[in-house]
């Protein structure tokens, strides 16, 4: 923990990107589990606005998958969310959000970006990864199906990386958002994979069908 320019001791935030089309409890468990793990403050929550990967098929409204996130972390006082991104006109990239976080908090604060396995295995071919790594540590956390990434493949790609990646162990949780929606057309039970609120709006709003 080092201190900052006026002796205060930095404290650390944790920040999990991601569509949220719909928020589900492998999101939750994974910023919770970073949050303990890493011994964060809390952890920012970033729905994508217009994401690079999703303009061909249907991305739920901004606005409804913002709903669903502030429903689901309304009773959990370390998890918020930042609308950084839907409120940013285009496509987003990660780089301009930590840009953007970093200048919210004081200089000696950290910043951790969780990431799934599969994410940081493809992380050389985001916009400037060096600089991401210049900005944060990255929490890395398995993905089912997914091998952990080599480090010196990656360190090869971008140099630097390996002393800013942290392995997670958990959580290991098997629940894909593409699932629940197919699940909701299917007419088929999501109680069990996302927040009770959650299903509610998804039912009442009837998303997904």
């Amino acid at each position: 923990m080092g201190m900052d320019g006026d002796g205060r001791e930095g404290v650390k935030h944790g920040v999990l990107g991601g569509t949220f089309d719909p928020v589900h409890l492998g999101h939750i468990k994974m910023a919770e589990e970073a949050r303990v793990a890493l011994g964060l403050r809390g952890v920012i929550l970033v729905p994508a606005g217009q994401p690079m990967t999703r303009t061909q098929r249907g991305l739920t409204p901004a606005a409804q998958r913002l709903e669903m996130l502030r429903l689901a972390l309304a009773a959990n006082p370390h998890l918020v969310v930042s609308t950084i991104e839907i409120d940013r006109p285009g496509p987003s990239y990660t780089v301009e959000t930590i840009d953007a976080l970093r200048r919210q908090f004081g200089s000696g604060d950290e910043l951790y970006f969780i990431l799934g396995w599969d994410s940081l295995a493809q992380i050389a071919q985001w916009r400037e990864p060096s600089r991401i790594i210049e900005m944060c540590s990255l929490a890395a956390i398995p993905r089912p199906g997914y091998t952990r990434p080599d480090l010196d493949k990656l360190e090869a790609d971008v140099p630097g990386i390996k002393r800013r990646v942290i392995f997670l162990e958990e959580p290991r949780l098997d629940i894909s958002a593409m699932e629940i929606r197919e699940k909701v057309s299917r007419g088929e039970a999501i109680d069990h994979l996302v927040p009770g609120p959650v299903a509610e709006y998804i039912k009442k709003h009837k998303l997904y069908r």
